[in-house]
C-alpha cells in the first residue's frame, strides 16, 4: 500500500459511499485509476467489505455483553468450540485472548432474559468450562475508525 491506497481506505472508512469520482477528486487521480485502486484493495483484503451501521437499540438489540470464555483444556477442540460460537447469531465478535479466558465475545440481544438463555447455551458448550459476563449499562462509542499505518 502506498499513500495514495492509505487515503483511499481513510476516505472509505469515513464514508463508504463516496463515488469514485468524489474519491477521484479528493486524492488527486482519475475515476478509473481509483477504481482499479479500490478493485485492488478489495481484492487482497485490505478492504474486507461495506455495510450499514445500525443503532442496536433501533432493531431490538438494546443489551451488549461481553462475556470472557474460559476453556476447558481437557475436552473439546478450539476449532469446535470456535464452530459453535460462530453459528450463535447473538454473538457479534470474538477475540481469542492472552490470560486465563480463551476468547472475549461480543454479544448482542434484546433483553436480559436472551443473554441469560445464551449464557446457558455457552456454559452447555463443550469444550468451555466456564464464561464471565459484563453487562454494559451504555455505548460511549464503538467502532471508530483510527488512522490507518504503515506496516512496520
Amino acid at each position: 500500500m502506498d499513500a495514495i491506497d492509505r487515503q483511499l481506505v481513510e476516505l472509505l472508512r469515513g464514508n463508504a459511499r463516496l463515488s469514485y469520482a468524489e474519491l477521484a477528486r479528493q486524492v488527486g487521480l482519475s475515476a478509473p485509476a481509483v477504481h482499479e485502486r479500490v478493485g485492488k484493495l478489495e481484492a487482497s483484503g485490505v478492504v474486507r467489505g461495506y455495510h450499514a451501521d445500525v443503532d442496536p437499540e433501533a432493531v431490538g438489540l438494546g443489551v451488549t455483553a461481553l462475556i470472557g470464555v474460559v476453556q476447558d483444556s481437557s475436552s473439546g477442540d478450539i476449532d469446535d468450540v470456535l464452530d459453535t460460537v460462530r453459528d450463535m447469531p447473538e454473538i457479534e465478535s470474538c477475540y481469542f485472548m492472552a490470560g486465563e479466558e480463551s476468547f472475549l465475545l461480543k454479544a448482542r440481544v434484546g433483553t436480559i432474559t436472551e443473554l441469560e438463555h445464551l449464557i446457558v447455551r455457552l456454559n452447555r458448550t463443550p469444550g468451555i468450562a466456564r464464561t464471565r459476563t459484563a453487562v454494559a449499562l451504555s455505548t460511549k462509542w464503538e467502532g471508530r475508525p483510527q488512522a490507518t499505518r504503515e506496516p512496520s
